[in-house]
């Protein structure tokens, strides 16, 4: 698996790459966003994925890294990791607004980011095989799933959406109205038991609900987990 990581500490980078290699990930070193972008432009341009994952450092020389994962988002569909010392629930929803895939907050521990990495590698994978086609649409009042094409849209206007965000999404309209424990949740999301997982779980709720402006649509239920709540309109008689 290769990984580019952008990151402006050459220390940093060094200690983190030795490490990520002993666990058979080839790593490619960009000190600025500009540099990570160079390194993405040629194998875009070709129709190519260079990187299975792009681990994004957000403090960076150059640019505001926000502005470098929107960037990125526009070229590529790659996954990307943030890496901030922000622990603010708003940074993070910013980050996952702009198309951000996860994030780990300094300091973090080198296992909880490895089994993130192989979390969103797995997700992106799969998806990617899995050619199992819906026949229709799924309808709930104003929103609109699409399962085959991972479409979202509410009163007709597309919504972007991440792959967690869309995964976590469809997973609660297999059956809307029933409670998903946060275990199963995170277990059939991000293919993980890691415990950490539980905070990036609210924070994709809570990005989820705001992307959709439908904060009442998917309900907390609490010390339990999360549950898809059916519009009047949408119940059946």
């Amino acid at each position: 698996m290769r990984l580019l990581l952008v990151e402006d500490d050459n220390h940093v980078a060094a200690a983190l790459s030795a490490v990520l290699a002993k666990h058979g990930l080839e790593v490619v070193h960009a000190r600025s966003g500009e540099e990570a972008l160079r390194a993405l432009l040629p194998a875009v341009s070709a129709g190519k994925a260079p990187f299975a994952v792009i681990l994004l450092d957000l403090g960076l020389p150059d640019q505001d890294g926000y502005q470098v994962c929107g960037k990125i988002r526009k070229i590529t569909s790659t996954p990307v990791i943030m890496v901030t010392a922000r622990a603010d629930v708003r940074s993070r929803i910013h980050g996952l607004n702009l198309g951000a895939d996860d994030y780990v907050v300094k300091p973090y521990d080198t296992g909880e980011l490895l089994a993130r990495i192989h979390a969103v590698s797995r997700r992106t994978t799969s998806g990617e095989e899995s050619g199992q086609a819906v026949e229709t649409a799924q309808r709930f009042g104003r929103l609109t799933l699409e399962l085959p094409t991972r479409r979202v849209s509410v009163d007709g206007t597309a919504v972007q959406l991440t792959r967690k965000e869309f995964d976590l999404l469809a997973l609660l309209a297999q059956r809307p109205g029933v409670v998903f424990g946060r275990e199963q949740i995170i277990s059939e999301v991000w293919r993980t038991s890691w415990e950490g997982t539980g905070r990036t779980l609210e924070v994709h709720v809570a990005s989820l609900r705001g992307k959709l402006g439908m904060p009442a649509l998917i309900e907390t239920v609490r010390g339990v987990g999360y549950r898809l709540v059916v519009p009047a309109a949408h119940q059946g008689p």
